[in-house]
């Protein structure tokens, strides 16, 4: 992938916004679910999935990161300034417990392949299918180099000699 991964987040969030943020509109409805149900090489069958490909610059070599991209993508129903990790960490209002366990969180942080998907595709859920959708992205093209920052994400604390004054989108 040629594109830094600022663009990356940027690129993928207007793709979303295009093609998966608005459930009212069947095309992008039936795009989620299809996404959603499909094995992974089916995800990339789809020509929206390959349009994303193009805008990235992905090439087969990256294959599976475009593939859990896309079906993580599918989950999500609402953009937030929130990051993925962030989200999981906080309490729910009502029951003030954390919306992932530690030891849940954990299992995520250690995961890759398949069981990265999977237990992505559990905590979009959790966090009520909401995140920053341009973050998560980035993440997942770094995954190595983000869970670091999805430990302190978590925690909600600031990360230290942190220079990146980027707001995301």
């Amino acid at each position: 992938m040629n594109s830094d991964l600022n663009s990356v987040g940027s690129i993928t969030l207007g793709w979303w916004s295009k093609h998966l943020g608005n459930r009212e509109h069947a095309s992008a409805k039936a795009l989620a679910a299809r996404l959603r149900r499909s094995a992974p090489i089916t995800a990339l069958a789809e020509p929206a999935v390959h349009s994303l490909a193009q805008d990235l610059n992905v090439g087969p070599h990256q294959a599976d990161q475009l593939m859990r991209l896309a079906s993580l993508l599918a989950e999500i129903r609402d953009h937030d300034s929130k990051p993925l990790a962030r989200c999981l960490g906080g309490a729910d209002p009502i029951t003030s417990r954390l919306t992932m366990s530690h030891l849940r969180f954990q299992r995520l942080l250690r995961a890759d392949g398949d069981e990265l998907t999977t237990l992505l595709r559990r905590a979009i859920k959790l966090a009520g299918r909401r995140c920053n959708v341009a973050r998560l992205a980035k993440d997942l093209f770094s995954w190595e180099q983000a869970r670091p920052r999805w430990c302190f994400d978590y925690f909600s604390s600031s990360q230290p000699n942190d220079t990146n004054t980027e707001t995301e989108q």
